[in-house]
């Protein structure tokens, strides 16, 4: 089988356990994590670091809620290795600066935690990880979008980067923000950022037995968690987000 061949098979293995395979790093990040906070008893920095780590989740959130926000149904934005969903060949708005706007925001949202630990070597393979695990799954979707959408497609790909935004180069969305949509796709993520946050403070100051607790995460994560059982009641028991792209 040939190198691209046999990156594309790999890509597509990757996108069908995307959900699942970073769990594991976010585990080790949070052995390390122990590991550091055993080590450094007087970690008293994290408590005013976190809050920036907090941030740079938030900032990759932002990212993923404002590309969801704005795309049409059936599109490229999601599932395009399988090919269920990419009848639309996203080119506005973010997509005008990024090609990958979503895996930029997966970044962010998980550099954070990383950044928790506070463990140099844990950044730097967590990067690299990152970098080697999207470039697969980057590299099986732009695969199939060629072959879906051919010149359109190799035309758009020419003038807009893969990962790092290129600012001067954005246009106008074609479509409006849409609240329901986000709310429908996105609930979850601002609870499980707080989550994380949550435990790995709590786990920290217990190693230390410093019981110095930072109330943002902790008083974040029980604001979230009231939004995200409201948000699943309404999307459950109603039909307010009915008929929205």
């Amino acid at each position: 089988m040939a190198l691209k061949q046999e990156l594309e098979k790999q890509g597509n293995w990757l996108f069908k356990y995307r959900s699942i395979l970073p769990i594991g790093i976010l585990f080790i990040g949070l052995i390390v994590f122990i590991k550091t906070n055993l080590q450094e008893k007087a970690l008293d920095r994290m408590i005013y670091y976190e809050f920036f780590y907090l941030l740079v989740s938030l900032l990759g959130l932002g990212i993923i809620i404002y590309t969801v926000g704005h795309t049409p149904q059936n599109t490229s934005v999601r599932n395009a290795a399988d090919g269920k969903f990419a009848d639309t060949l996203n080119t506005t708005g973010i997509y005008s600066i990024v090609r990958k706007p979503l895996y930029l925001g997966n970044f962010f949202m998980w550099l954070g935690p990383a950044l928790m630990t506070e463990n140099i070597w844990f950044i730097i393979s967590f990067i690299l990880f990152y970098w080697i695990y999207y470039e697969r799954i980057i590299l099986a979707e732009e695969q199939f979008l060629e072959r879906k959408f051919g010149n359109n497609y190799r035309t758009w790909a020419e003038k807009v980067p893969v990962f790092i935004p290129k600012l001067e180069m954005f246009t106008s969305n074609s479509l409006s923000f849409s609240i329901k949509k986000v709310i429908k796709k996105e609930k979850n993520g601002l609870f499980a950022i707080f989550l994380i946050f949550m435990v790995f403070d709590l786990i920290g100051e217990w190693v230390k037995d410093y019981h110095h607790y930072n109330m943002i995460s902790i008083i974040g994560c029980i604001v979230t968690m009231l939004i995200y059982i409201v948000l699943k009641i309404i999307k459950t028991r109603t039909s307010y987000l009915e008929n929205n792209r």
